[in-house]
């Protein structure tokens, strides 16, 4: 049985309220992107700790727009929140770096993948600082899949989306309101300019979904899907210990 939005969004905020008592932490923490998951986080964490928690605006070589959506919703919401650029940083660190022969493509990603890292690095410094747990967007559909960076995005302590397909996240964004330019802007991960989550996947969210909770999908797509669930298997495992 579906549950409505209203009644999925109060059993979020419900449940993120028990963990942070059952951890005696003192609030939540969790980064502003711009884009709907984030967003959707974020209103959650609002309702959830309404008086301590923290949004993290973390630009790094990023487009305008995501910066002015991520604190679009911060003013809607009342959310308090921080910049920390990062463009520097990440840019210090890519030079210290000696460079490999190998694929292009492999090069770029590993090159990308260092700014979601750099955000986790500076999510857990305020969540150490304030003794805030690290809250994450990742929804259920990128999860199976593992769209998401090892240690970068998928380095949190709470996911309260991890339970919900993509379309199900656009549902409760609907009910909470969120900026209709948000729901509306192509999904991304931000990686580099005019990439796409379902571009770099090479699936469609609609088809994802229809996967994930129906189980049919055309014969190639499940192939697809299949395939890059078991290549991920190891982002959504503890490290490996020997068998002794």
């Amino acid at each position: 049985m579906t549950i409505a939005a209203d009644e999925l969004a109060n059993e979020i905020v419900g449940w993120m309220r028990d963990v942070v008592s059952r951890s005696s932490s003192k609030g939540v923490v969790f980064g502003m992107s711009g884009g709907v998951d984030s967003s959707v986080v974020a209103v959650l964490c609002k309702r959830a700790c309404p008086d301590a928690c923290l949004g993290l605006i973390m630009p790094c070589h990023s487009i305008p727009s995501d910066r002015e959506h991520a604190e679009l919703v911060a003013r809607k919401f009342g959310i308090p929140y921080e910049v920390v650029v990062l463009d520097t940083v990440f840019d210090v660190f890519v030079k210290v770096l000696p460079s490999l022969k190998g694929d292009l493509s492999s090069a770029r990603l590993a090159v990308a993948n260092i700014k979601p890292r750099l955000r986790m690095v500076t999510l857990y410094y305020f969540a150490n600082r304030l003794g805030y747990l690290v809250i994450g967007a990742s929804n259920r559909s990128e999860l199976s899949v593992g769209y998401f960076t090892k240690y970068g995005d998928g380095g949190v302590d709470v996911m309260p989306l991890a339970n919900l397909v993509k379309s199900q996240v656009y549902e409760l964004a609907r009910y909470l309101e969120v900026p209709q330019e948000i729901i509306d802007k192509p999904p991304s991960a931000g990686l580099w300019e005019e990439q796409t989550d379902e571009g770099e996947m090479g699936v469609t969210y609609r088809a994802l979904d229809r996967y994930l909770v129906s189980g049919q999908a055309e014969k190639e797509i499940k192939d697809k899907i299949d395939y890059m669930a078991a290549r991920s298997l190891h982002k959504r495992s503890l490290p490996l210990v020997p068998p002794f």
